[in-house]
């Protein structure tokens, strides 16, 4: 059994603990209370746009663009994103998961000159490496603090090596924040854009277009892909501030839980030891 003063030792450090997990608690509750409220602006502007763009797109006789064409698929890029720092549970294991197992079901077959991870975050980063690719930049800063003009120069780059045929598909991984308690991982094509026309509840809308389809499609496509890159990555920093306010709170209740252990035993060892000596004086006065 440990002493006394193990165990007071062992309750000192587990309230700095929980001094230390409670304060993150509340500062990545903070950082997800802002980031909650981008993502929610945004997405559903992105996916409205989206919504048109795709319409235009399966129209007849408007599916002609070079960011729809559709080849077999020799080279590919993949864009991954996590965080940057730790403690967030299973938020960076999930995308490097996610990114190992795309490597090696889907394209296992690829040389790795073939294969371009652009790694955005600095544990993906980190993983990247040691899979033994090489870096397409630096793309850390993205995940901390998404900016609209860094993500639209980081897509503006994707779309061109498309458009070379530099690689030939662009796929996205990412954890999307579906509410505080879950966030889902992602993986999406970026490019090629799809023609496949969605289903929509309701009648169609019909817009008038200036000066013709053509035009418009190809001033939207830009900025539609452009602002999918920022999206995404607001919706990773969202997942990322949950991930870690889950995290954080899950450690703060887990050492509470051991503090009231620990103050339990503490108290019975105590009263042990006062037991003992009392029995001890009490046979010391008999013998006498």
């Amino acid at each position: 059994m440990a002493s006394l003063k193990e165990v007071k030792g062992r309750i000192a450090s587990v309230n700095s603990t929980l001094k230390i997990t409670s304060a993150m608690k509340m500062v990545a509750s903070a950082k997800l209370h802002r980031a909650q409220g981008a993502i929610e602006n945004m997405l559903p502007y992105e996916r409205k746009l989206n919504d048109i763009l795709s319409g235009f797109l399966s129209s007849e006789g408007a599916s002609n663009s070079p960011y729809a064409e559709h080849r077999e698929v020799e080279r590919v890029a993949i864009v991954a994103v996590s965080s940057n720092s730790s403690l967030c549970g299973a938020f960076n294991a999930n995308v490097a998961k996610k990114l190992q197992d795309t490597i090696e079901h889907t394209y296992g077959n690829f040389r790795k000159e073939n294969i371009r991870i652009f790694a955005v975050g600095k544990k993906i980063a980190d993983v990247v490496r040691k899979m033994g690719f090489p870096s397409e930049g630096d793309f850390q800063h993205l995940s901390d603090k998404p900016s609209y003009k860094e993500a639209a120069q980081l897509a503006e780059k994707l779309m061109q090596m498309f458009l070379n045929h530099e690689v030939d598909r662009i796929e996205l991984i990412y954890n999307h924040f579906k509410s505080v308690s879950t966030q889902v991982m992602t993986q999406e094509t970026y490019l090629p854009i799809s023609t496949e026309k969605k289903e929509h509840k309701g009648a169609d809308a019909d817009y008038i277009v200036e000066p013709n389809r053509e035009t418009v499609i190809r001033t939207l496509i830009p900025q539609v892909l452009g602002l999918k890159i920022f999206t995404i990555m607001l919706d990773s920093n969202a997942a990322e501030h949950a991930a870690r306010t889950i995290a954080m709170q899950m450690a703060t209740d887990n050492a509470t839980e051991l503090i009231q252990e620990l103050t339990i035993q503490y108290n019975k060892t105590r009263q042990q030891l006062i037991t003992s000596e009392l029995l001890d004086m009490m046979g010391a006065e008999m013998s006498n």
